[in-house]
């Protein structure tokens, strides 16, 4: 089976409350809750082709909401990012996010419930874990009997012990004098913290600025980063972070979930990874690991620590992204797969998530139709996984100013919101234009194609740019083509990035016929996306011509 993940963001994706107020609070903006993903809407996710959801956001986290009304500690708004805070803040890694619960005191139920629902509708179950760092105010209220919180038995007057959770600045409080917030520069210092905490992206003092993750503090692995010899490593003993960081992983995997997408997990050490991952995996065997690592050197090193998949941003996402934009050509395509070749099935293939910008926003493409020949490569040219952000099927934007985030083409983490694209697409039908009707129905089919076909899920592929570059009537510019094939089921690809019709012709060369130990002759071709036919004579090196609509592609099944 080829993994498709649909990954939601939890508290916006139910919110139907158009308000829509920059920096509002719950109550005058709403939120969405884990109730909201009933059978009806995990139907419609299904049917969409996925087979797995990446809840995003639902362990507890810091907010400006108030719940000490039920015994939750409330969080200073100074070490907050916008009204509701960044799900990358945790509070309590036992804990369910009160934002997403309709009986607050019963969100692990609720999040039990949510998780049978999904088994139930046909798809498995993937949470974040943040291994890197936690929460200024990180205080577990719902960590089980006789487990030791984080931080509780640190050596504070140390700025490093192998022993210690977090590292600190001892004897100097945290100056968060450099912090803007709501476009003004903190006047007044309301949160304090002695010896401060080091910061969560590797800021080893206590000045955190603007752009750092100020908000944050940095677990200790057994790593100190500022040794007078440089960095060097201590783990033997085994430092206490990885007991704990492993036993909370156990406890979620307790819950019945099917997997972690583990965030940041370049900044956590291997080693960390190969011993937590086979233990969890000695219980669990089936559960996946997903790793967000952006640096390619260090690929195959989370690979062989465990990692099923990890992220493949800077390759092909960028790759595609570029394209898409009119950046880079096409051709392209084959040097960003043949980079991970080796790994190509750890590799997950995306164009959109909570970190990225959406494709039809302005800062990237502008169009939704842009994404469509991306989306036919991203999920049909290897059996890797792939995955969508809730939203892209209905083009959106994400060109609202929310609050914290700001108008910057995502669609908001940090604030209280509605998503247009969302609400129109699960619960105002009516509201969608025909483009946005159309956009999701060739999602649906590409998506659907992924594990209908055997082609795709499990098949063999063979890029066939490389013999085209020298045909006049087909340009490796604007156009990818590739074959897949797996027993019998033989499909012929093609992606067309020009905004226009393209008549073409594409060489299939004799290795293509070897490789796929294809037999020659005339075929019957069925556009998997039209439901059009022709017949087309397939022999070594002789062209199979076609036309291609723009922003458009053409999946011919043979």
């Amino acid at each position: 089976m080829k993994l498709v993940i649909y990954q939601v963001f939890t508290r916006t994706f139910g919110n139907t409350n158009t308000n829509r107020i920059p920096n509002g609070t719950l109550a005058e903006n709403g939120v969405g809750k884990m109730n909201d993903f009933d059978t009806k809407t995990l139907k419609q996710i299904k049917g969409l082709g996925v087979n797995s959801i990446w809840y995003t956001g639902v362990i507890r986290h810091a907010t400006t909401t108030d719940y000490s009304e039920f015994g939750l500690p409330t969080q200073n708004a100074q070490v907050v990012k916008g009204k509701a805070g960044s799900p990358y803040a945790i509070t309590d890694y036992y804990d369910i996010d009160p934002d997403i619960a309709v009986d607050v005191e019963n969100r692990m139920s609720e999040f039990e419930a949510l998780i049978s629902r999904t088994h139930k509708a046909g798809m498995k179950v993937v949470i974040d874990f943040v291994p890197n760092h936690v929460a200024r105010e990180y205080k577990s209220i719902a960590k089980p009997k006789g487990v030791r919180d984080l931080g509780e038995n640190d050596d504070v007057s140390k700025h490093f012990d192998a022993q210690n959770n977090f590292y600190y600045c001892p004897n100097e409080p945290l100056h968060l004098d450099g912090l803007v917030k709501n476009g003004r520069t903190l006047s007044e210092i309301t949160y304090k913290e002695f010896p401060a905490k080091c910061t969560g992206n590797d800021k080893f003092d206590a000045y955190p600025q603007q752009n750092d993750w100020y908000e944050t503090i940095k677990l200790n692995y057994g790593i100190d980063y500022c040794d007078l010899g440089g960095t060097s490593y201590h783990f033997s003993p085994r430092p206490s972070t990885w007991e704990k960081m492993t036993e909370i992983l156990l406890f979620w995997a307790s819950k019945g979930i099917d997997g972690f997408r583990c965030d940041m997990a370049e900044m956590v050490p291997t080693a960390f990874w190969t011993y937590a991952i086979e233990r969890v995996k000695r219980e669990y065997p089936k559960l996946i690991f997903i790793g967000e690592v952006y640096d390619p050197n260090q690929y195959r090193a989370y690979v062989a620590s465990g990692f099923d998949y990890l992220y493949d941003k800077v390759g092909m996402y960028d790759c595609l992204r570029g394209v898409m934009c009119g950046e880079q050509s096409a051709s392209a395509i084959t040097n960003a797969w043949q980079a991970t070749n080796d790994i190509r099935n750890q590799m997950l293939y995306f164009l959109e998530n909570h970190d990225e910008q959406r494709i039809a926003s302005d800062f990237f493409s502008g169009d939704m139709r842009k994404g469509v020949p991306a989306m036919i490569v991203s999920a049909l040219f290897q059996s890797n996984p792939v995955m969508i952000y809730a939203g892209q099927e209905f083009g959106e934007k994400g060109m609202d100013a929310e609050g914290f985030s700001g108008c910057d083409g995502r669609s908001t983490i940090f604030d209280y919101w509605c998503v247009e694209g969302i609400r129109k697409g699960y619960y105002a039908r009516r509201s969608l234009t025909k483009e946005q009707k159309d956009l999701e129905k060739t999602y649906k089919t590409i998506l659907n194609i992924c594990n209908k076909e055997k082609a795709v899920a499990s098949g063999l592929t063979f890029d066939l740019v490389y013999a085209n570059y020298d045909n006049p009537r087909f340009d490796t510019n604007k156009l990818f083509a590739f074959m897949r094939k797996d027993g019998n089921e033989i499909l012929l690809v093609v992606a067309n990035f020009s905004d226009e019709v393209l008549n073409i012709d594409i060489n299939i060369p004799a290795h293509a016929f070897e490789y796929l130990q294809m037999a020659e002759g005339k075929k019957e071709m069925i556009d998997l996306l039209t439901n059009e036919s022709e017949v087309s004579d397939f022999r070594k090196d002789n062209v199979v011509g076609m036309s291609v609509g723009a922003l458009n592609g053409r999946i011919y099944k043979l």
